[in-house]
């Protein structure tokens, strides 16, 4: 015998997919293959079965609509397949088992009672239904298949609902019949046996496996095939994570763990006869049969990743068991498992403290309030002597298993593992990992289930590529310039970076658009305003917050003076935040504290480059001076683009009110000039490098001398402004003149020194830095304790979209950075 091969009961569950079966044996028969066939019921006829047995028990009369629409779902099949010359006979077959089903349930109701025997008696039907509709609608097509049930073979003990095959007897009834019946297909029963008094039994969970697996290892096959409707195990739940794929080879042990942690495509444990002979399994997906699935077998493949697959537990409860009286004492484990095992309650991982202060281990949450029950009964007198603190139970976690044999041949998988979900702020509860090196396992809150899964599976199979989901708000001319660049920087990032920059949601005032999925970059702003829903900053955010998605930066590029309340709430849920807005970092100190704080303690970034200097490396360079030991002495700077092309215009000869026409017509002023001459600008840009140094000043703490006339301040419109402005001529006319006549030139500086803010203009020579400058360049100057003498300069254009918008993305690269 080649083979076995084995149908689910999705592969047996509607007309499309026996089409595909009886396709795939007839197949298997054209190249003269030598194979059998099991099969398990119809999808979902089991469940229909149990809770007919369940409705029958439990009511007074015998309702018969659950079996009615069984019955009709085989016969939907028959005449679909069956000529009908030939329906009647083979209607008349299953009609004589659904009517033998309706006795067992008219018992159950009689009795009002249903027993684990007679629950193995009625749930066989399925698999008898199914396979002998099947041998019937072959046999038409001329194919040479007897319908074997595998009652008459299997033989097990007396327990029901999970009963132990008897191999030797089994084996050697298997073999005879095969034997007797060489030239046919043998369609088996799956999920069934029976015991020496010829009662139906079952085989637990996975049972149709188990019965290929039976079959497979007392014929000595060359090959188990288990067709499902998927393509093979994946590297991950493809329900939760998109970019799972296939895994081409993996070997019993991995199964194992996969399986006992949540995969459900096999079920190893029933395969265990197979495993003992070294029979492979291949598993393959009867809706896309030429794709070649996965092989089980003794030995794995090699594989080009570390790890060969990640599963999980959604609902998961851990108990925690500690107490200063456990330390040293002997057997208190052993006490702890017995008495859960003598309850038949199954551990799912256990982990205890090398201090032997403590135990916890995970259980199904439904037995959770019986095994507190349980443990409290049984310890109660260390309970009350104070040994043990008490049992602690923790609902609504889940648990994830990393597996991989690939990881004993690798040193920091853990951390690797550890690093990355610290990263995006999931925190592990417990840890587990065997000495075999096959399984790290993590217990962490359910909510963070998906983005955990996520970021796993990306940092071990598509570690080449860090995928960063981006939500922007502000679509005016830096967010566009931005969406422009990432447009043009995509295949540099992904190559030279292994960085992916994923756009995820859009705002601007009017509307928001948000889909986990992805938004086309290039197609983003005509995207929001055709899907985009009405803007709403905090519905936005808690968006965000929910969707809970790894790698989540928030790019704020308003200048709003709002949103910034909304960061620290965005740091609590582990997104980053990079924005050119001041208003956050310029506001109280006590904010601003709070802020970085709490990006701090939650590992996330906060970045603001563009705060100061637009695209310059101002704060990054203030930043590595400060961490290398440097200590500042004093800060100079032109931080206004206005008031730098102001001050680099205006000379002897000509009319400050001819110059700030001039810089309000190229667009470089407010509309009302009078903010830029204010200098509340520059008042936040110095405040903001003052904290970045460690001073915790206010803007109340700073000078601001005045630039205007107190009646060009007063002026009701900008039209009177500039009058006044004109009127005022000889009071700039006098300032500019005695600076030349000086051999210095006027620059609207910004100082910070002795812990005193200052800001005015000022007459500068050609000795000083400022004294050469060009349009409306910002430039600043760092005098600090290693660049004493000549200060540290940092000089070019300071404002504009294409700048800021570049300086936005050198941050979210550098957060990239910091989480790949």
């Amino acid at each position: 015998m080649e083979k076995i091969l084995k149908f689910g009961g999705t592969s047996c569950g509607s007309i499309a997919s026996i089409e595909s079966v009886l396709a795939i044996i007839e197949a298997n028969h054209q190249v003269k293959s030598s194979f059998a066939v099991v099969f398990s019921a119809m999808s979902g006829v089991t469940n229909a079965l149990l809770e007919a047995g369940a409705t029958a028990a439990s009511k007074k009369t015998l309702e018969p609509t659950i079996i009615e629409a069984l019955e009709a779902r085989h016969f939907e099949v028959i005449r679909h397949f069956i000529p009908v010359t030939a329906q009647s006979q083979v209607i008349a077959q299953i009609r004589t088992l659904v009517n033998e089903l309706r006795d067992v349930l008219k018992g159950i109701n009689l009795i009002q009672e249903i027993s684990p025997k007679t629950s193995d008696l009625l749930v066989s039907f399925g698999e008898r239904l199914s396979t002998a509709l099947i041998t019937a609608i072959l046999t038409q097509r001329g194919l040479p298949v007897r319908f074997l049930d595998a009652r008459d073979v299997v033989k097990t003990n007396q327990q029901f609902g999970k009963a132990e095959v008897r191999f030797a007897e089994s084996n050697a009834l298997i073999q005879a019949d095969f034997n007797a019946h060489a030239n046919e297909i043998a369609l088996i029963t799956g999920f069934i046996g029976s015991n020496d008094a010829g009662d139906t039994t079952t085989l637990g969970r996975g049972g149709s496996d188990y019965t290929a697996s039976i079959f497979g290892a007392a014929l000595d096959v060359n090959e188990i095939e288990i067709w499902t409707d998927v393509d093979g195990m994946m590297t991950a739940d493809p329900r939760k994570v998109a970019a799972a794929f296939t895994i081409p080879s993996i070997s019993y042990a991995e199964a194992m763990e996969l399986t006992h942690f949540g995969a459900k495509v096999i079920y190893p444990p029933s395969l265990q006869p197979a495993f003992a002979k070294n029979i492979p399994i291949r598993v393959l997906n009867t809706f896309n049969q030429t794709f070649e699935g996965t092989v089980v077998s003794k030995v794995s493949s090699p594989s080009p990743y570390i790890i060969t697959g990640i599963s999980s537990i959604d609902e998961l409860a851990l108990v925690n068991v500690q107490g200063s009286g456990m330390i040293g004492v002997a057997g208190v484990s052993a006490k702890l498992f017995t008495v859960l095992a003598k309850e038949k309650i199954s551990v799912v991982l256990i982990s205890q403290a090398s201090s032997e202060h403590s135990i916890c281990f995970a259980i199904d949450p439904q037995v959770a309030s019986k095994v507190d029950k349980i443990l409290a009964k049984e310890f109660a007198q260390e309970i009350a002597s104070g040994d043990i603190e008490g049992i602690d139970i923790q609902r609504d976690l889940s648990v994830i298993a990393v597996v991989g044999e690939g990881m004993r041949k690798h040193t920091g998988v853990s951390g690797r593992l550890f690093s990355v979900l610290g990263k995006n702020g999931i925190n592990i509860v417990a840890t587990a990992q065997g000495s075999s090196e096959l399984n790290i396992s993590v217990v962490i809150e359910k909510k963070d289930l998906s983005k955990a899964l996520n970021v796993i599976h990306e940092t071990f199979f598509f570690s080449q590529i860090k995928t960063l989901n981006l939500y922007l708000v502000g679509a005016g001319l830096i967010g566009k310039t931005l969406l422009n660049q990432l447009v043009g920087q995509e295949r540099y990032l992904e190559k030279y970076k292994g960085l992916r920059i994923q756009l995820v949601g859009i705002a601007n005032s009017r509307k928001q658009l948000i889909n986990p999925a992805g938004i086309s970059i290039d197609q983003a702003i005509e995207l929001l305003d055709s899907d985009g829903e009405s803007a709403s900053l905090a519905d936005f955010v808690e968006q965000i917050k929910r969707l809970n998605l790894p790698n989540s930066i928030f790019a704020d590029c308003t200048a709003s003076k709002e949103i910034h309340q909304h960061y620290l709430g965005l740091f609590e849920a582990n997104v980053s935040v990079v924005t050119p807005n001041k208003v956050a970092n310029s506001g109280p100190y006590a904010q601003y504290a709070a802020l970085h704080q709490t990006a701090l303690s939650k590992g996330v970034k906060f970045m603001y480059e563009t705060n100061v200097g637009a695209g310059l490396p101002v704060i990054n360079t203030l930043q590595g001076l400060i961490a290398s030991g440097d200590r500042f002495e004093k800060i100079e700077g032109i931080l206004s683009g206005t008031l730098s092309f102001l001050f680099n215009q205006f000379v002897p000869g000509k009319s400050f009110a001819a110059v700030l026409r001039e810089a309000k017509a190229k667009g470089y002023t407010e509309p009302d000039p009078r903010e830029d001459l204010s200098g509340m600008d520059v008042a936040r840009k110095i405040l903001i490098l003052s904290r970045e140094i460690g001073l915790k000043l206010e803007f109340a703490d700073i000078t601001i001398e005045k630039i205007i006339p107190s009646a060009c301040e007063a002026a009701p419109t900008v039209d009177a402004f500039f009058e006044e402005l004109d009127k005022a001529n000889s009071y700039f006319e006098a300032m500019v003149n005695e600076a030349y006549a000086e051999k210095k030139v006027l620059r609207y500086i910004a100082k910070l020194e002795n812990q005193k803010i200052s800001i005015g203009l000022r007459a500068v020579g050609a000795d000083h830095p400022f004294y050469q400058m060009d349009g409306a360049d910002n430039v600043i100057a760092f005098t600090t304790k290693r660049y004493h003498d000549r200060p540290l300069v940092i000089k070019g254009p300071g404002a504009g979209a294409e700048v800021t918008a570049s300086g936005v993305f050198a941050d979210i690269v550098s957060i990239g950075s910091y989480l790949s």
